[in-house]
């Protein structure tokens, strides 16, 4: 049996505004067609894909408050995910939402953030998972040591990047901790603007959303790029997250960097043809 991928980072609950006719402006009402609430967060939605490609999956977050623990809690349930190694948020912690409003042509995010993103690493034993993929590089700038104890462990770390209000370029040394670095062609370009090298990790994967995506090794002299089939997006909500699960779960058979960007663009092209990050994968 194989051994569980530990997904590490903020878990929301998504509150999902889908097919506005334009996105909000101060002093302006948009009504939205259509709503749905999901889990949300990138370790999530990155732990559901990998649960749909075969591979079991633990959640390591701080739940958010009550009562939107119930609804993360079920879909979480209801996608495979264990939470055993979750933790109930504190008593007088907001609840952790993110709004979205989406349409074909963008996104825009309304988030509350509260308390720790996840448990003290220290009560849990690394040496029962396979993998470390951490959701956002602000969680592994909270709690660095995700990083020792994974190491520890003999795990390979992936880390996406995440949305940054602030770029430090004191995170170059994190960045280049871990195995697979997966920010989006903007993050890319923010790190380089304060002087993060573009090649920092081991392995540097750059997603380029319509464009496909580029990986590129601290060894290679070149990027391998891969474009992807052109779909129509309902909500592209998590479609980075979803490809970070595809890719990986193509490296970590040591496939070679070409299938790995293949099938990182197949699950990335599939999430945004429904709302919620990972409502095309819901079973039952």
């Amino acid at each position: 049996m194989k051994k569980p991928i530990m997904c590490a980072g903020r878990l929301y609950c998504d509150l999902v505004f889908a097919n506005t006719p334009r996105l909000p402006t101060a002093g302006t009402e948009v009504f939205a067609p259509k709503l749905s609430l999901h889990a949300g967060g990138g370790a999530f939605i990155t732990g559901a894909t990998f649960v749909a490609l075969g591979h079991p999956v633990r959640q390591f977050s701080t739940l958010p408050a009550a009562p939107f623990d119930a609804t993360v809690l079920a879909d979480m349930n209801a996608h495979g995910i264990a939470a055993t190694d979750c933790k109930r948020a504190a008593i007088g912690t907001d609840p952790q939402i993110t709004v979205v409003m989406a349409n074909a042509e963008d996104r825009a995010f309304l988030t509350r953030a509260d308390g720790p993103a996840t448990p003290d690493p220290a009560v849990v034993d690394f040496t029962g998972f396979s993998h470390l993929h951490i959701g956002e590089l602000s969680t592994l700038r909270e709690t660095p040591s995700l990083l020792d104890h994974a190491r520890a462990a003999g795990l390979t770390v992936s880390l996406d990047c995440g949305w940054q209000d602030v770029f430090d370029a004191d995170v170059a040394a994190l960045i280049a901790a871990v195995d697979v670095f997966l920010p989006s062609e903007s993050e890319a370009a923010a790190l380089v603007a304060i002087g993060v090298p573009e090649v920092c990790a081991p392995l540097t994967v750059v997603k380029c959303g319509k464009n496909g995506a580029r990986a590129r090794a601290l060894t290679d002299s070149a990027w391998t790029h891969s474009t992807t089939a052109q779909v129509e997006v309902i909500d592209a909500t998590g479609a980075g997250d979803s490809f970070n699960a595809g890719f990986l779960a193509c490296w970590l058979e040591q496939a070679p960097l070409s299938e790995c960007l293949a099938k990182g663009n197949a699950c990335g092209s599939a999430a945004v043809q429904s709302l919620g990050g990972a409502s095309y994968l819901k079973r039952g």
